[in-house]
């Protein structure tokens, strides 16, 4: 039993909407969340000397059909991240040990809230 679709009509509000979704400069979005992260995360950084803060950087790649920012901070002391450390604790020299605290996702939730939000909207506008 054969299945026929018939239309009427034109395509011209779907051609519309996939052109523009075509035509969005994704990069320079993803460019602009990665310098707002940056700066979210440099101001969160717990300062002692402003090195840790000063360090952090993004980088936007693109694998295929996705697209992933990363963001990096490359203060380190004898090969350890201090970010890193910052975030999660470490012991010290001498038996003890230094609480972590968390500063980095409180920083980073509104960058990753405000891509979210922004992408539905380029979406479903479009």
């Amino acid at each position: 039993m054969p299945i026929t679709i018939e239309s009427s009509g034109s395509f011209n509000k779907t051609e519309s909407f996939l052109s523009k979704l075509f035509r969005m400069d994704i990069m320079s979005s993803l460019n602009r969340y990665g310098q707002a992260g940056v700066a979210a995360l440099a101001s969160a950084t717990p300062a002692e000397t402003g090195l840790t803060a000063e360090s952090w950087t993004y980088e936007v790649v693109r694998s295929g059909n996705s697209f992933i920012i990363t963001w990096l901070n490359s203060h380190q002391v004898n090969g350890v991240n201090v970010a890193i450390i910052l975030q999660y604790g470490h012991g010290t020299g001498t038996g003890g040990y230094v609480q972590g605290r968390d500063y980095i996702n409180p920083a980073i939730k509104p960058i990753f809230d405000k891509i979210s939000e922004d992408m539905w909207k380029a979406v479903t506008s479009a």
